[in-house]
């Protein structure tokens, strides 16, 4: 089975995934949403799915330099708004499996969903 890793190639945490999933024989696509975008229906999908809360990535530098009014009172629709603005803003990698998603990377959670 082939899945898709979206991301953003020079990310640290994305290389991760991308060596763990070729040293364990894993064929994937890569969707740099940097360079080539995010669609709504993905990012709606995924807030369905895991929560807005969890693809927000409101640790990293592009959600911190946003003003206090954009980040304040923020709920879904907000939240997909500033991802599909700035892709930057969301958590990666998302590894689409067919049926879901996994969110960030851990070793062991890519070990059990795909080994």
């Amino acid at each position: 089975m082939s899945y898709v890793l979206y991301g953003i190639k020079a990310c640290d945490t994305m290389k991760k995934a991308r060596t763990w999933l070729d040293e364990h024989g894993k064929s994937y696509s890569f969707h740099d949403y940097k360079v080539s975008g995010i669609d709504r229906e993905n990012l709606e999908k995924w807030c369905t799915e895991h929560g807005w809360e969890t693809i927000l990535n409101r640790a990293g530098t592009t959600f911190r330099k946003l003003d206090e009014v954009q980040k304040s009172d923020l709920d879904q629709s907000k939240a997909i708004a500033l991802m599909l603005a700035q892709p930057s803003m969301i958590k990666r990698p998302v590894l689409a499996l067919g049926s879901k998603t996994l969110v960030g990377f851990k070793p062991e959670r890519y070990a059990s969903e795909l080994i």
